[in-house]
């Protein structure tokens, strides 16, 4: 995350000029059309001879009159209305030709090529090969004839990953070499598998086992680029991990009807009508609705969640309930009526939920448990979630979205803010040298989502800090001169070395306000008592 921070910083600076960005797309189309390979000596002759003949056949009609240049004109004109019509945030490369590969490497965060046609997989070369007909004009045939073509018509390389300015991590990912070729009488690899609907290639490796690189780097993208297909998509991974798929399970059958294919250890030959490869993102743990088609935002992606998810919720809640009942049959010869009736009253009476997401070791809250005595105090009902990777996501995702209020301290597990209903309040305790990446990466996308965001920064002597360094020392006064350093000393001092202990009085305030906006809420809005 530090390494994206500096990337930025640079990224305003950077000077950019609209002819430098149209002179690069000619040089990059005209490199990319296979002219060069395929000119020579002859073919210009002939195609001289050709535009001479033309020439003297249609100079009565283009001289004549000035039809021809009437209907190009207005034929311009036209073209220029609907441009004008189009929405100008359609992504490049999203309708294209048969036969064709589209490579879309303007944003600095991924790369993105989409191939049309007759498209086939060979994993062991970690290819993919778009084999393009040959045009039955007789002209075409009788240049191919004259005019030796090299088999291999374009050549494109792409990283599917999300993190596409750090260099170290995409050092790790597996690159696909996307091949444009002639059907030479059709021998080429056979289809072992022939499917009927496009795919999307990308990869689960970079930073994957972070949940929050796992919802921002993938799982969020794979929405952005594949929610239009309407699950009618094949994803293929690479880096395949069957813990991936087993956790994240439940969102990918939202997102495909079909299971997806391992590229490296599946050797068949898959057949598509066109594959993506690569995966749209917009920017930290959000869906910019404005890109989307559909106007589809990070709400959409939310309700997707809750879709993914109420099966098994529901699952959950009738083992509960079963279990329930049979403690019910046994407590009723050993408690009174009125000791029963005393309980159900208290279980109808509806607190607001305080979920704390609990952490160990760095960044930890020291004093959580009376952070917990408080909040009771109050008149929070509090559940303290300490999740760790094995964690099923669905019991995280049913604490959340039955939660009024989270408290976390800025870390990775602050993505699950994701599962909390958008009216609901996030606190994030900020610990020192963090305050940008905790706005960055979770308060900023939680407003998004509709939640109503509140950053505890903490104060100096609230943190273990205080006791390692003298007073005047920078990481104590001065912070920001500190992680400007470098992402090492970011991660080395405020990352791992610190840990938090609450001014209990201080944060009192922030958890008070919290208590009286959800107790306003829910009094206005009964039904969400049942929630």
């Amino acid at each position: 995350m530090g390494r994206y921070q500096r990337h930025h910083q640079w990224r305003k600076g950077e000077k950019h000029t609209e002819d430098d960005e149209e002179s690069q797309t000619f040089l990059m189309e005209f490199a990319n059309s296979g002219y060069y390979k395929r000119t020579s000596p002859k073919l210009l002759y002939l195609l001289f001879l050709s535009f001479l003949s033309c020439s003297f056949i249609l100079a009565p009609h283009l001289f004549s009159t000035n039809t021809t240049f009437s209907l190009l004109y207005s034929t311009m004109v036209e073209n220029e209305g609907l441009a004008a019509e189009m929405d100008v945030n359609i992504p490049l490369c999203s309708s294209i030709a048969n036969g064709t590969i589209c490579c879309d490497r303007s944003s600095i965060r991924s790369d993105i090529c989409v191939m049309k046609g007759d498209v086939r997989t060979h994993s062991a070369s970690s290819s993919i090969f778009l084999y393009r007909s040959k045009d039955r004009s007789s002209l075409k045939n009788y240049v191919a004839g004259v005019v030796e073509e090299t088999e291999e018509l374009e050549h494109e390389k792409v990283k599917p990953y999300t993190r596409k300015w750090e260099t170290s991590v995409m050092d790790t990912i597996d690159e696909l070499q996307l091949i444009a070729k002639k059907d030479t009488l059709g021998m080429h690899h056979q289809c072992d598998v022939e499917h009927d609907v496009p795919a999307v290639f990308f990869s689960t490796g970079g930073y994957t086992g972070n949940v929050y690189h796992e919802f921002n780097d993938g799982i969020m993208p794979l929405y952005i680029t594949s929610q239009h297909f309407n699950k009618k998509v094949i994803f293929v991974m690479l880096d395949y991990h069957t813990w991936w798929i087993t956790k994240y399970g439940d969102i990918l059958s939202q997102l495909s009807d079909y299971p997806p294919i391992d590229f490296s250890g599946d050797k068949r030959t898959h057949c598509f009508p066109e594959v993506t490869v690569g995966l749209r993102i917009h920017d930290e743990l959000t869906v910019d609705s404005s890109l989307m088609e559909g106007n589809m935002g990070i709400v959409d992606f939310r309700n997707l969640l809750d879709r993914a998810y109420w099966p098994r919720i529901r699952s959950l809640i009738q083992d509960e309930e079963r279990e329930a009942q049979e403690k019910l049959s046994a407590s009723l010869t050993s408690e009174s009526p009125l000791e029963i009736e005393n309980e159900v009253q208290e279980d109808q009476v509806r607190k607001p939920k305080l979920v704390i997401i609990s952490r160990n070791g760095s960044r930890a809250i020291t004093n959580e448990n009376l952070l917990v005595k408080m909040a009771e105090e109050i008149g929070f009902e509090v559940n303290v979630l300490r999740p760790d990777p094995t964690t099923e996501l669905a019991k995280i995702y049913r604490a959340l979205n039955a939660s009024d209020v989270m408290i976390g301290a800025h870390g990775a597990a602050m993505t699950h803010f994701l599962f909390m209903k958008p009216g609901s309040v996030f606190i994030q305790v900020v610990p020192l040298g963090t305050v940008w990446a905790a706005e960055e990466y979770y308060g900023e996308p939680a407003r998004k989502l509709g939640l109503k965001y509140i950053g505890y920064q903490i104060l100096t002597r609230e943190s273990s800090l205080y006791d390692k360094y003298e007073k005047d020392d920078p990481v104590l006064r001065d912070p920001k001169s500190v992680t400007k350093m470098g992402w090492e000393y970011t991660k080395k001092i405020y990352l791992d070395g610190q840990t938090v202990r609450l001014d209990l009085g201080r944060f009192r305030k922030r958890l008070v306000r919290a208590y009286d906006y959800m107790n306003h809420r829910l009094n206005k809005h009964p039904h969400l008592h049942s929630q």
